[in-house]
C-alpha cells in the first residue's frame, strides 16, 4: 500500500513537463505495486504551506532601486560616449561600452524580475524562476565577449598610441566614479542573494574600478604624455570583466545544470540523514538549485520495519531546515525489506538506485 502527498510541480525546473523531474524520477520512485511495505512521499515546504515562504527576490523593492540606478547611468552614458570621441581615449569608450552592459544588465535584471514574479501555473510548475538565473549568464557571457574586444582594442593601441586628451579623461572619470558610487549603492541594497541582482552589481563594481584605471591613465597622459597608459587602463578593465563573466557563468550552469549548490557536499547530507534515528538508508539523493536562494533535495529513505515512516520522515525534515536551511524537500519513505536489510544494500527494492547508498 502507497500513499503520497503531491508537490506543487515537479523538482527539476520550470518548463518541466513532467510529473516528476529527473532528480525524483527513476528506478527509485516506485509504484504501488513495487514492494509491500508501507511507502509515504513526502513534501516540506518550510511549515506545510508553500504560500508561507519566497524565493528569489523581493521584487518590488528590488525594482526601484535598479531602475534609479538603469536611469542614472543611461544619462551618463550619452555623456561619456561623447567625451570619448573628443579627446580620443580608448579607456573612456571602453568605460562607456562597460556601462551600455551595465544598463542592459540592469534592464534584463528587471524583465527577469517580473517573470520570476509571475506565479507558478499549467505546464510551468515553478514559474520564471530560473529567468534570474537566464539574465545573469547572459551578463556573464557579454563580460567575456566585451573582454576579448577590449583586450584587442588595447593591444592595437599599445602598437599605435593616438593623442589622448588627459583633462578629459580625468575629468569624466572623476564624474563616472561618483555615478558608479552611486548606482552601486542603489543597488547594494537590493537583494544580491540572487544571482540575477549580484550580477548587475558586479558589472557596476567593475565599472568602478574600470573609472578609477581611467582616471590613473588621464592623470599619467596629462602630466607625462605617456599616451600608452590609456591603453594600458584599458587592459586593467577587460581583466576586471573577464574575472566576473567567468563567475557569473561558472554559477549559472552549476544551476541550469543542477549541480549541488555551492558549499553543500551531497554525501555528507546523505551520511548526516542516515544518522537520523529510525533511518536504515539513504539513496537516490539528489540536492540541486531552482534559483538563488532555493535549493531542493529529493531522496529515497528506508526505515526500520515497524518503525512510524511519517514520523521518521518529520526527522528528516527537520534536520535539513535546522541544518542546511533546505525546506524544499521531496522524500519518498519505504519500510526496509527484512531481506534487504539483511545484506545491507538497495537490490531488490532498487533496480538502478542513483548516486551513493548511505546507511547509518
Amino acid at each position: 500500500m502507497s500513499t503520497r502527498d503531491h508537490d506543487h510541480g515537479a523538482p527539476g525546473g520550470p518548463g518541466t513537463t513532467e510529473p516528476v523531474r529527473g532528480p525524483a524520477a527513476g528506478p527509485g520512485d516506485h509504484g504501488p505495486g513495487d514492494h509491500d511495505h508501507a511507502a509515504h512521499a513526502g513534501h516540506d515546504h518550510g511549515g506545510g504551506s508553500h504560500a508561507g515562504h519566497s524565493h528569489g527576490v523581493a521584487a518590488d523593492a528590488d525594482r526601484r532601486y535598479l531602475t534609479a540606478a538603469l536611469v542614472l547611468i543611461g544619462a551618463f552614458i550619452v555623456v561619456e560616449v561623447t567625451v570619448g570621441i573628443l579627446a580620443s581615449s580608448l579607456a573612456l569608450i571602453t568605460d562607456a561600452g562597460h556601462m551600455v552592459t551595465d544598463a542592459f544588465a540592469i534592464g534584463l535584471a528587471l524583465v527577469a524580475m517580473r517573470l520570476a514574479a509571475r506565479p507558478a501555473r499549467g505546464r510551468w510548475t515553478y514559474g520564471f524562476k530560473r529567468a534570474e538565473i537566464l539574465s545573469a549568464q547572459v551578463n556573464g557571457i557579454t563580460f567575456l565577449v566585451l573582454a576579448v574586444w577590449f583586450t584587442y582594442e588595447a593591444v592595437r593601441r599599445l602598437i599605435t598610441p593616438p593623442d589622448v586628451e588627459g583633462g578629459l579623461v580625468i575629468v569624466t572619470a572623476a564624474v563616472g566614479i561618483v555615478v558608479n558610487v552611486i548606482a552601486a549603492w542603489l543597488i547594494s541594497k537590493a537583494n544580491r542573494s540572487s544571482l540575477n541582482v549580484e550580477g548587475a552589481y558586479q558589472h557596476i563594481l567593475n565599472d568602478l574600478w574600470a573609472f578609477i584605471a581611467t582616471l590613473v591613465s588621464g592623470i599619467v597622459v596629462l602630466t607625462t604624455g605617456f599616451a600608452r597608459a590609456d591603453a594600458i587602463a584599458s587592459l586593467v578593465v577587460a581583466a576586471l570583466m573577464l574575472k566576473s563573466g567567468i563567475t557569473l557563468v561558472g554559477e549559472s550552469w552549476r544551476i541550469f545544470l543542477e549541480a549541488a549548490p555551492t558549499g553543500t557536499d551531497p554525501d555528507a547530507v546523505g551520511a548526516d540523514l542516515a544518522s537520523v534515528e529510525g533511518v536504515t538508508e539513504i539513496h537516490d539523493l539528489h540536492i540541486w538549485t531552482i534559483t538563488s536562494g532555493f535549493p531542493a533535495l529529493s531522496a529515497h529513505v528506508l526505515v526500520e520495519p515497524g518503525d512510524d515512516c511519517h514520523r521518521v520522515r518529520d526527522r528528516l525534515q527537520g534536520r535539513l531546515r535546522e541544518r542546511y536551511s533546505i525546506t524544499h524537500t521531496t522524500l519518498q519513505v519505504d519500510h526496509a525489506d527484512p531481506t534487504v536489510l539483511s545484506i545491507g544494500a538497495t537490490r531488490g527494492h532498487c533496480e538502478d538506485p542513483h548516486g551513493a547508498v548511505h546507511t547509518p
